[in-house]
């Protein structure tokens, strides 16, 4: 299981984004250009001291993510479907694709997902964080595929 962000431009999401990442023990692809400079200091605040245990792979391109992965599925996170994210099956080697805060994913980007699924939410509201967005349907990936880090006893 991985993450990817594509053109992440809120330095404290991606930071928030990479210690869960690190805490779960899984990989985030960071799909370049990023709207701020990697490693601004907002983004290592919201990481903490865990940016530096985080497995990030930094992508120049998008062409050069999809040339990097395989034939792992690409299971976009969008408001853009009607596909609720509970309804679907994670496989081990899915990649959850999270867009821009401010514009979501392109045309093309959204049509190369292989699954496109949603948060169900009040219509009243629009969305929710995307650091938010990714620990929800990360969790109900790990738990599907029981990728969850072991627990640690005695603690």
């Amino acid at each position: 299981m991985q993450l990817a962000l594509y053109q992440p431009d809120i330095p404290p999401n991606t930071g928030t984004i990479l210690r869960m990442s690190a805490c779960l023990d899984v990989p985030v692809n960071i799909i370049e250009p990023c709207g701020f400079p990697f490693g601004d200091k907002s983004f290592r605040c919201a990481g903490m001291d865990y940016i530096d245990q985080s497995m990030v792979t930094r992508h120049a391109s998008w062409q050069i993510f999809l040339d990097s992965i395989g034939s792992s599925r690409i299971i976009l996170l969008t408001t853009r479907t009607e596909k609720s994210y509970t309804d679907i099956t994670f496989l081990p080697d899915d990649i959850i694709l999270l867009g821009r805060e401010s514009a979501g994913v392109p045309d093309d980007v959204h049509s190369r997902a292989d699954e496109s699924v949603i948060i169900p939410m009040t219509p009243e509201t629009r969305s929710l964080n995307v650091a938010v967005s990714a620990s929800m349907v990360l969790g109900e990936a790990l738990r599907q595929t029981n990728l969850f880090p072991p627990l640690l006893t005695g603690k």
